[in-house]
């Protein structure tokens, strides 16, 4: 079962929560996948969405991938959920974390990520979602710091508000599986929202 553990209304009206649990349960419009460019679903969240959803997800993403090729930071793909109760997943290409050897390629690398958020809740409001519930995008088998990621995540999904005022999305949920990625992120939370 999964558990809130905060939440926060900005002053746009969304809602920003952090839950702790398994995104493949959650009841929203979309829930975000962080995938791989080529949409192959086999490690990590990915494979938790792909093997609850059923087989119609990796399906309909190799069909994607037909009509538009690999998948961009910017412009995540999208699919029906199959068996998960969300009715979207919106498949998010973030960044792999390489060690970037200077300050300008760690920024891009950042930036990378603070666009698989940003391009997610595009996605969300092109499909008329109402609520949306993404996974610490990058910091599993991708290697993002999450400490990084969990301000980059926090300030994107903000930023996204604040310049799109007529936003149909009002709630956005952090949904993260395991104790150390929670802690990270509600000590993010404290910095910024308390």
């Amino acid at each position: 079962m999964n558990n809130l553990l905060v939440e926060k209304k900005l002053s746009s009206h969304q809602m920003i929560q952090i839950i702790q649990g398994d995104i493949t349960t959650e009841v929203v419009d979309a829930i975000v996948n962080a995938a791989n460019e080529r949409l192959q679903h086999g490690g990590g969240v990915a494979w938790a969405i792909a093997q609850k959803g059923g087989a119609v997800i990796q399906r309909e993403s190799d069909a994607w991938i037909r009509q538009h090729g690999p998948v961009s930071h910017a412009r995540p793909a999208w699919t029906s959920s199959g068996n998960l109760p969300a009715k979207y997943v919106i498949h998010a290409v973030g960044p792999i974390w390489d060690h970037p050897s200077s300050e300008e390629q760690a920024r891009e690398t950042d930036n990378k990520l603070a666009f698989a958020v940003t391009g997610s809740l595009v996605v969300a409001d092109e499909l008329e979602c109402s609520s949306i519930a993404m996974p610490a995008i990058s910091t599993g088998i991708f290697g993002f710091p999450k400490d990084r990621a969990a301000s980059i995540i926090d300030f994107a999904i903000r930023n996204y508000f604040e310049m799109n005022l007529s936003s149909a999305i009002r709630v956005v949920k952090l949904v993260l599986y395991d104790q150390p990625t929670v802690d990270v992120f509600l000590r993010q939370w404290r910095t910024v929202h308390d």
